[in-house]
């Protein structure tokens, strides 16, 4: 009889679940939808963020209001996120920093990228280059290296922050040339990019998107990219491959994820809406302009993205061990 009625029990429970779920998408959003972004404002993730919430707040009907959460490489603001009501008005742009190499930097994340988070889609990814400040000696790559070599600890490195991009993607670069310079922390790579134009530091690694403009005004000189082929947002920039480092080869992400048990329809509908987002050609000519490339279409989908973080993982994780990263706590 207890059997029975535990059956009887779970089947109407279950059949409440199905018939709930899709009323909460037919209404869903019904309110302003809050998307963290776990840095400062002006940085790549924040600004592809934002070139994104706009069409996809059309699409929904509801404004996405962008919320910026820095600290710890992101990581504070993603936690927060992961913990926050998992009702589709609180969302997340995660990226390669967050999501991927911050699993072989942090032991205690406090976070699992993988399994605490719903994943929506990824929203673009972004080519990482090799900056120095506009007055730096050195007119390229090799003699850049040189210079580093010869006396690493006269130059210094900013980055957005422990765990950031542009934290991880300059020290895999210093441990392949074997210098590493004092590195300057800041609370996102808006902030970090704001100092080298003033020449507080003498150089960064980082995501191209809230560069470009810079670059080509002659306030930041970009030495290379280290994708293999040139960007068409700055055609004049050689590559790692041309300039002399093949090896340095990275580039950074930007994706949506909303909190764990976020139900599927909601999360469908956020994906839905971000592909017709991207296949806008004003967004599509908006995130060209600034260097970022499209994602591909697999990783736009809940079930890609969620494959894809997994792959950045296991990709950044022997990366981070082999550049001998002081334990992060």
């Amino acid at each position: 009889m207890h059997r029975t009625n535990r059956f009887i029990s779970s089947v109407f429970a279950l059949s409440c679940v199905l018939g709930i779920a899709p009323a909460l998408a037919q209404s869903y959003p019904n309110q302003t939808i809050s998307v963290i972004v776990p840095y400062a404002p002006g940085g790549n993730t924040d600004v592809v963020g934002r070139i994104v919430a706009e069409p996809m707040s059309l699409i929904l009907g509801q404004k996405m209001i962008i919320e910026n959460v820095a600290g710890a490489g992101g990581t504070t603001g993603s936690q927060r996120a992961s913990r926050a009501n998992p009702d589709g008005y609180t969302l997340l742009v995660g990226q390669m920093g967050t999501h991927a190499a911050s699993v072989g930097l942090y032991p205690n994340l406090g976070y699992d990228p993988v399994n605490d988070f719903e994943h929506v889609g990824q929203l673009s990814d972004t080519p990482i280059a090799i900056l120095v400040r506009k007055n730096f000696p050195a007119k390229d790559l090799k003699t850049f290296i040189e210079m580093l070599k010869a006396a690493p600890q006269k130059y210094n490195n900013g980055h957005g922050g422990v765990g950031a991009t542009s934290h991880v993607s300059c020290l895999f670069f210093t441990s392949l040339i074997g210098a590493r310079s004092p590195m300057v922390a800041y609370r996102g790579s808006g902030p970090a990019f704001n100092d080298i134009l003033s020449e507080q530091y003498d150089f960064l690694c980082d995501q191209i998107p809230h560069t470009v403009e810079h670059v080509k005004a002659g306030t930041v000189r970009m030495l290379a990219i280290a994708t293999p082929e040139r960007s068409d947002a700055l055609p004049n920039v050689p590559t790692t491959i041309e300039a002399g480092l093949p090896e340095f080869q990275a580039s950074g992400w930007n994706a949506l994820f909303a909190p764990k048990g976020t139900p599927q329809p909601i999360v469908n509908k956020l994906s839905e809406a971000l592909r017709k987002a991207l296949e806008d050609p004003a967004t599509r000519n908006k995130l060209e302009m600034i260097g970022a490339i499209l994602p591909r279409q697999e990783n736009r989908t809940p079930e890609g993205l969620r494959k894809f973080v997994g792959d950045e993982i296991t990709k950044w994780t022997p990366i981070m061990k082999a550049a001998a990263i002081p334990t992060a706590k």
